[in-house]
């Protein structure tokens, strides 16, 4: 019994991280909500929401929710979703029905909110819950979010390469974890697997967003209908895009070479900072050792160093980080 309380206190300790987490995305998408049962206004809904989000970015600093580190993230997430905007709405991906002063080439300027928001969720989760990542590879990792970037544009002209580019994300993961605490805890699971529960949680919000109003698929013009659950593996694979940003605004600390620590040297002298791409770097605000990525076995110096020594489980069934 005294497990499964243990249990059952975790996840609700963890549900209520992950809430704290999408505070910014909560109260964005409930303020476009608000907006659409509003009475008839001098001021268009879009123009509305637009003000809203300034307003809500600008308390979310001075609230604290989000650090100078990872307001400059958020901002690169808006500026990078808003070009998607432009160019995905130009060529009928979905749309912004209403009219507005502040639309542009038929997308409103708030729809860069929508992006800051996921940005705001993965760097609230990296402080709240103090992620680190062990077998991590930035520079193939940064590669391939360019590649899925580009590729969502150019699959309307080129062949779609969103598959083949999801096989090469899983290669360049393999190896990878997400080190997380939760309370006193610290659990661990594969950075992939994050990056798909990431992407579902991405679609649930995604119904709700278009359930209010916040922008429409063309076949939810006559009315609204569930997003189909293709869209949850895009955002599995557009997440990786944020969490590259996310990443690089974080410190490499130390560099193992191939299996740890206990390769003949001791865990405080084995580190070279920033370096070790090859046996893939551990990312975090605090900094731990570096594991080799060659082998689950090789990585465990790593995991337990991230994991602060304490018992780690690897849980590819919790949920994301």
């Amino acid at each position: 019994m005294d497990g499964i309380s243990r249990a059952i206190g975790q996840l609700l300790h963890f549900a209520w991280l992950q809430a704290r987490c999408c505070a910014f995305a909560v109260a964005l998408i409930g303020g476009i909500a608000v907006s659409a049962l509003l009475p008839e206004l001098p001021v268009a809904r879009y123009d509305l929401v637009l003000v809203y989000g300034v307003v809500l970015a600008a308390l979310a600093r001075k609230l604290g929710w989000d650090g100078s580190r990872d307001t400059m993230v958020i901002a690169a997430c808006h500026v990078i979703g808003l070009l998607f905007e432009l160019v995905k709405v130009r060529l009928g991906s979905w749309s912004y029905p209403e009219a507005a002063l502040t639309k542009v080439a038929g997308v409103p300027l708030y729809g860069g909110f929508l992006y800051a928001a996921v940005g705001s969720y993965v760097c609230r989760a990296w402080r709240l819950m103090d992620l680190h990542l062990t077998g991590y590879r930035p520079r193939v990792m940064a590669v391939l979010a360019a590649a899925v970037y580009v590729n969502f544009f150019t699959h309307h002209w080129l062949p779609d390469l969103r598959w083949p580019l999801a096989a090469a994300l899983v290669w360049a993961t393999a190896g990878s974890r997400v080190c997380y605490r939760v309370g006193a805890s610290r659990h661990h699971m594969p950075l992939c697997v994050s990056f798909v529960l990431i992407g579902f949680f991405l679609w649930v919000a995604e119904n709700a967003a278009t359930f209010v109003g916040a922008w429409s698929y063309p076949d939810q013009l006559d009315g609204w209908q569930p997003v189909t659950i293709s869209k949850a593996a895009a955002w599995a694979l557009l997440i990786s895009v944020t969490f590259v940003l996310a990443a690089s605004s974080r410190r490499a600390v130390t560099a193992l070479p191939p299996g740890g620590a206990g390769a003949g040297e001791s865990g405080e002298d084995a580190g070279v900072p920033g370096r070790a791409e090859a046996g893939g770097t551990q990312i975090g605000d605090t900094g731990c050792a570096t594991g080799s990525t060659s082998s689950t076995s090789a990585a465990e110096p790593a995991l337990r160093a991230c994991c602060g020594g304490r018992g780690t489980r690897s849980s590819a069934a919790s949920t994301s980080p």
